[in-house]
């Protein structure tokens, strides 16, 4: 099989197509035939070397995509059952070994480009409305990075559950589409800290989404007295420390968020997907794919993510 990888830390031109040995399922793991690989920030970061890798070098990057069961026998998953998975290593890959804890079914009306599109960002956005803060009708919510994979998922997700948004965005495309995606405000970085003054009376936000990292500060600024920031990326960089005094002074809550302690096992993973595709079915999701890029190219898909032109989610296609 072929795969993209890379065997030192550097830009996107590190990575290369290379033929490797097709890998071997152990107890408990199925084989998967790739059709579409997600792309995130995360795999940039771990390019970078500024975040964890599993396995030594040459290594593969990838944790999310979609693809039919080859070979085996498996009652539940047997061969050419289409699958999709959020948190397994080395997606980027014509052939995966995936745990089968981890597979998750895919109904014949959610093809692989859209499996692959939203579970890992998907899934995010719902662990943040429903585990790291609970929404409820009327809170008002900043969405940093709003036009990206998470941020428009995570619109939508505040609309459907009744809460008032700004979305924070770097471009006019950006912000047209985030209002696109049902938010109230869009507005730029330069301007995001008094459009929440502005919209909450002085009051601040309910919640702020900072996937930025060095905005944090400023996030915790605008939140409300007992408002709630919830940190869960660092696109921009690493975010300053902060003085826990501030959080005692205003009553503030800082937590963080990371889907891999939100999916504790088989059970849970399905019954969310199942719940994340139902809104797709529904109608109150609506992926945004931004491009698509062939696996062998993944090296252009990665300029592309960096460059942040991207809305919506970069794809890796098989």
């Amino acid at each position: 099989m072929h795969a993209l990888t890379f065997d030192h830390f550097g830009p996107a031109d590190v990575l290369r197509w290379t033929e490797r040995p097709d890998p071997v399922p152990g107890p408990g793991q199925l084989l998967v035939r790739m059709q579409a690989a997600g792309l995130n920030f995360a795999d940039v970061y771990r390019r970078n070397g500024n975040y964890h890798l599993s396995g030594a070098a040459p290594w593969v990057l990838g944790y999310e995509g979609a693809g039919v069961v080859e070979g085996g026998n498996d009652p539940l998953f047997p061969a050419g059952r289409r699958v999709g998975f959020a948190d397994m290593p080395h997606a980027n890959a014509e052939l995966v070994v995936v745990d089968r804890e981890r597979l998750i079914p895919l109904p014949d009306d959610i093809d692989a480009d859209t499996a692959a599109a939203v579970l890992l960002q998907g899934l995010t956005a719902q662990y943040l409305v429903s585990d790291s803060f609970r929404v409820q009708p009327g809170d008002v919510a900043v969405v940093h990075a709003a036009a990206g994979g998470v941020g428009l998922l995570l619109v939508q997700m505040l609309k459907a559950l009744g809460a008032v948004v700004l979305g924070v965005a770097s471009s006019e495309a950006k912000r047209d589409a985030v209002i696109t995606a049902g938010a109230d405000v869009a507005v730029g970085y330069d301007e995001w800290v008094s459009a929440t003054k502005a919209l909450t009376g002085g009051h601040g936000a309910s919640v702020v989404y900072d996937s930025v990292g060095r905005t944090l500060g400023d996030s915790l600024a605008v939140a409300r007295i007992g408002g709630t920031v919830v940190f869960y990326g660092m696109a921009a960089g690493d975010p300053a420390p902060v003085d826990p005094r501030l959080l005692m002074d205003r009553s503030l809550t800082l937590t963080g968020g990371d889907l891999w302690n939100v999916l504790t096992g088989a059970e849970v993973r399905r019954e969310r997907a199942a719940a994340l595709f139902e809104q797709i079915r529904n109608g109150v999701l609506k992926p945004c794919i931004a491009a698509r890029f062939p696996l062998r190219d993944g090296a252009r898909a990665h300029a592309y993510l960096e460059s942040r032109a991207a809305i919506g989610k970069v794809l890796l296609t098989l």
